[in-house]
């Protein structure tokens, strides 16, 4: 066994990238106060070629050094949009025909594994603050939420790690349709 080299991963020009069919997935970043954990986030909308990420209230924007960090180049090949306010990206997304979707412990919450994904509308994942997650005013905007389970002492993942666990569960159900 040997680590392929960077010329056998055949991955893309930002252009063509751009050019892909993309997953019909949108990120809603709700008040993310860590820059690194954007630019992480950014980086995870490439490697699964997502629509798109929405960058709300005090959520940084590229050109950001932490963004950049550690998105080393997503922010290019990613389409994002800024909105001030969390409640007018989802305003947006719903006239778009989104299915909105928080990441966020509820008492309605359903599991990771037990969400069904509809194939035929595009999704808006929206995912809240470290600290305080989704804001209130968010919740009644929403059409469900889901909740990752989780078997530690925390109350609480990381939001980029848990945008990689939700992300990556969502598309291998869109894979296997």
């Amino acid at each position: 066994m040997k680590k392929r080299q960077l010329q056998e991963l055949n991955r893309h020009s930002i252009e063509a990238f751009k050019n892909l069919p993309k997953t019909p997935l949108v990120l809603v970043l709700d008040n993310i106060r860590s820059a690194l954990n954007v630019g992480s986030i950014f980086r995870t909308s490439d490697a699964f070629a997502l629509a798109g990420i929405h960058l709300c209230g005090i959520t940084a924007q590229p050109p950001h050094r932490e963004i950049l960090k550690t998105a080393i180049g997503a922010t290019e090949s990613v389409d994002w949009q800024y909105f001030p306010h969390t409640v007018d990206s989802l305003a947006q997304l719903r006239q778009k025909g989104y299915r909105l979707i928080g990441i966020e412990q509820t008492d309605a919450s359903t599991l990771l594994q037990e969400f069904q994904l509809e194939s035929s509308q595009p999704c808006a994942l929206v995912f809240g603050n470290e600290v305080g997650g989704l804001a209130d005013e968010v919740l009644p905007l929403l059409d469900g939420c889901i909740e990752i389970p989780q078997f530690g002492t925390k109350h609480s993942l990381n939001v980029a790690v848990c945008v990689g666990i939700v992300v990556w569960h969502l598309l291998q159900a869109l894979i296997k349709r």
